[in-house]
């Protein structure tokens, strides 16, 4: 892990897909993998299975399967994940901030 708290924030969310990922979570709750893929819109199916497993490597993410037929699996925030709410709030506010004037 590095020292910087920035660094180890930025390496642990920082890319355009975690994000996306961490959005879609946050709003919605748990979600089926498909689910998850349809809403960011754009993402691989390799690319969302890796960057899932990464978040739940690190604790971001929890990954439940259900001893259904056919087996249902579903990808929540746990509760570090969920930590980053504040973060993704004010960043949703900056962001509506500067698409109003930009237009």
């Amino acid at each position: 892990m590095p020292d910087c708290p920035v660094e180890t924030c930025v390496s642990l969310v920082g890319s355009k897909w975690r994000l996306l990922i961490m959005r879609d979570l946050l709003m919605n709750g748990s979600m089926r993998f498909k689910e998850l893929q349809r809403s960011i819109g754009g993402i691989s199916q390799k690319v969302l299975t890796n960057n899932l497993r990464d978040m739940e490597a690190s604790g971001l993410v929890v990954r439940r399967v259900y001893a259904e037929v056919p087996p249902r699996v579903e990808y929540s925030l746990t509760e570090i994940g969920e930590s980053l709410r504040p973060i993704m709030d004010a960043m949703w506010a900056w962001g509506e901030g500067y698409q109003s004037l930009a237009r």
